[in-house]
């Protein structure tokens, strides 16, 4: 392209990629809807590979068997379509590791959606810093790649930081932007079962006053959020990958100061936002929050500097080993892993922290209920967290810090953490139940 900060229509902006080309792009809200049903209307492409995460719909270049997904998160689109043979394939990186990745395969053509050019051109990332932000500036950068913004009226401006870019760029830096109004995806809040609230009041229990938080997402972490913001508790930071309705709930009750986190004091610091239109909304000029690149949120050395440091995620198994099985299950890959390793690890080291890793005891598998807890992870589910990461694992019935269990104890505390009818065959499974003891 001749010059910089062109306004292309949207058919122009997609005609950008070459019949044979690299293109990324966030998850989510950070995903370009306009862009990418312009080019799901081409046919002339070749072969292209587009990688990203999350997909926020079923867009229609899923079904060009010239395109190829590569997917650093699945969610229910990219089940769906792998399921119905579609070129959809894991891109095994965690949340932060993107950015590594991005660095060495250069996709040619960078997209990101940002809100509309203020007063003085900058265009700001809004919701979805992430694993967009670096990549699109790097692209920015290189002559000889393109970084295409998105301009979309309702993405809210979020603030960052100074030394990360202030999650902004100008309008004269990007080699061209096109327009494209667009509701950003709303997540419904998912009302929690009664195995849910016993979780969340059980790992609530083990937060203490000033714990600096990281919330995942689901029904656990959005309900640990609402008692908090009802508790007796406060003086809480936030430094999390993700905001989501919870963390709104928390901060708006005024439980959050974020004044003895460490790292980021006065500011929640998180990566992208995920939830209802209210969330985007609160986020709108926030001065309370800075959205800041993926690696400046989830890398382990970064976390391990804050204090009383409480990460809270999820898990789909764990084994007596204490292996835990969190994005690839059932001989199928369900979602990926995210930033939750990092967290585990930065939490446990942190002073003062605490990794939490709740689940429910059980699953309902093809009409089955099945343990969550079993003797050993087969063939048929991966280890997302290894056995000397996990640190507090928390289901309805109890909560155990296996980091400081040997392996015959930990395998008996699993079982005590696991649903009662399911805990005689898990102790015949035992790998050490006939181990004599030293």
């Amino acid at each position: 392209m001749a010059s910089k900060g062109q306004r292309l229509e949207l058919a122009d902006a997609a005609a950008l990629v070459r019949r044979r080309d690299s293109v990324a792009c966030g998850f989510v809200s950070g995903q370009p809807p306009g862009f990418l049903g312009a080019l799901a209307t081409r046919d002339d492409l070749e072969d292209v590979v587009l990688y990203t995460g999350l997909l926020a719909e079923p867009y229609g270049f899923l079904q060009n068997p010239h395109v190829r997904v590569m997917s650093a998160f699945f969610g229910p689109i990219e089940r769906m379509a792998r399921a119905m043979g579609t070129r959809v394939e894991l891109l095994a990186v965690d949340f932060h590791g993107l950015e590594r990745v991005a660095r060495r395969l250069r996709p040619r053509v960078v997209l990101a959606v940002t809100s509309p050019p203020d007063a003085d051109g900058w265009l700001s990332f809004g919701a979805h810093a992430g694993a967009t932000y670096t990549p699109f500036m790097e692209a920015a950068r290189d002559p000889d790649r393109l970084a295409i913004a998105e301009v979309n009226a309702r993405m809210p401006r979020v603030r960052g930081l100074p030394e990360h870019g202030e999650n902004r760029i100008h309008v004269s830096e990007v080699d061209a932007w096109v327009e494209h109004a667009k509701d950003l995806i709303v997540v419904p809040p998912d009302p929690p079962s009664p195995e849910e609230i016993a979780i969340a009041r059980r790992a609530a229990a083990l937060i203490e006053e000033g714990a600096t938080l990281q919330f995942g997402i689901g029904a656990v972490p959005d309900q640990i959020a609402a008692l908090l913001a009802q508790g007796t508790l406060g003086d809480f930071g936030i430094h999390t990958e993700m905001i989501s309705d919870g963390v709104m709930v928390l901060q708006r009750s005024g439980k959050v100061t974020n004044r003895r986190k460490g790292l980021h004091d006065d500011y929640t610091v998180a990566t992208f936002a995920l939830g209802g239109a209210e969330l985007y909304g609160w986020l709108d000029g926030n001065p309370d929050i800075r959205m800041l690149p993926v690696s400046a949120v989830n890398e382990p050395a970064l976390l391990r500097q804050l204090r009383r440091f409480v990460s809270i995620n999820g898990a789909l198994a764990i084994d007596l080993l204490g292996q835990v099985a969190a994005d690839y299950v059932g001989g199928r890959q369900y979602s990926g892993v995210g930033g939750a390793e990092s967290f585990v690890m930065g939490a446990s080291e942190a002073p003062g922290g605490k990794s939490l890793l709740c689940l429910k005891s059980t699953a309902m598998v093809q009409g089955r209920r099945v343990s969550t807890i079993v003797p050993r992870l087969g063939a048929e589910a991966t280890v997302t967290t290894p056995r000397h990461h996990v640190q507090w694992v928390v289901t309805e019935h109890g909560a155990a810090d296996l980091s400081i269990l040997g392996d015959l104890e930990r395998g008996r505390a699993l079982i005590g953490l696991a649903h009662p009818d399911f805990r005689d065959e898990l102790a015949r499974g035992d790998p050490f139940r006939q181990t004599p003891r030293a």
